[in-house]
This record gives structure tokens, sequence and C-alpha cells, in this order.
């Protein structure tokens, strides 16, 4: 098991982690953006969304930062609440017991764990604390 921070941005991420790559001396290693996702996943999203990040990883050592640019109709941009803890596993029991203690007792989940288009399996919530998770099981090629 792994985890990461993964931050959200107001429409600038790829200028962020451009900047914080190049601060910590690292390299983005993937950039996509909403149009860059399959015609099924881009269907409910409006146009002008399509240029903001969808995903981004930054690589620096032996850490790495991913991020994307905050899309959401439910709620709005909260600036200083923009971050989540993203675990990725290759077991895909554990990351749904992961997934389903973190959703115990009132949490609210934005995603239940299902398909990826990219492959593998994909969650996120929101903690009874308030804190933000995205659980990710990695693709098994047989």
């Amino acid at each position: 098991m792994q985890a990461s921070t993964y931050l959200h941005f107001n429409g600038n991420c790829k200028e962020a982690m451009t900047f914080y790559a190049d601060v910590l001396g690292g390299e983005m290693t993937m950039l996509m953006q909403f149009k860059d996702a399959p015609e099924e996943v881009c269907k409910n999203i409006p146009e002008e969304a399509m240029e903001l990040t969808m995903h981004c990883t930054v690589e620096a050592g032996d850490f790495s930062i991913m991020g994307s640019d905050f899309f959401n109709e439910n709620e709005a941009f909260a600036k200083g609440n923009n971050f989540a803890v993203s675990i990725n596993t290759e077991d895909e029991d554990e990351a749904i017991a992961i997934f389903n203690g973190l959703s115990s007792d009132g949490a609210f989940v934005m995603m239940p764990i299902e398909e990826a288009f990219w492959g593998g399996k994909f969650g996120m919530l929101r903690d009874k604390y308030g804190v933000n998770w995205m659980i990710s099981v990695e693709e098994q090629i047989a």
C-alpha cells in the first residue's frame, strides 16, 4: 500500500504543479486534461471545463504529489481544504475494506469504488472528520 498527497486547484493546477516540480527538483510525469478522457466520461462535463486538469503527477526523489483542478457541480472550491489522502493498493479486498471503514458513521461518498476508465478501480469519500480520501486499486495484468 502506498499513500500520497492529492491537491485540488481552482483552475491553475498545471501552473502550480509545474512550480512544485521546479522547486522540488522533480518532473511532471503525468498530465491529463478533461478533454483527454473518453467520451463517456466527458459527456457530463461542460465545455468550459475541458481545458482543466483532470489529473497530474509530479515525482521528486522517492515521493510524488498528485493533483487536479477542482470540478464539482455540488460544491464550491474551498481554498485551504483542497487536498485528499490518496491510498493506492494492488489488493482489491484491502481497498474495499479501507473504503468501507472510512465511509462509515455518516461519511459522504463522492464516488463509490468502481471500474475506472484508466484501469483498475477508484473511489472517493469524505470521512466523518471531514478528511477527503481517494482509494485506488491498481489494474491487475495477467
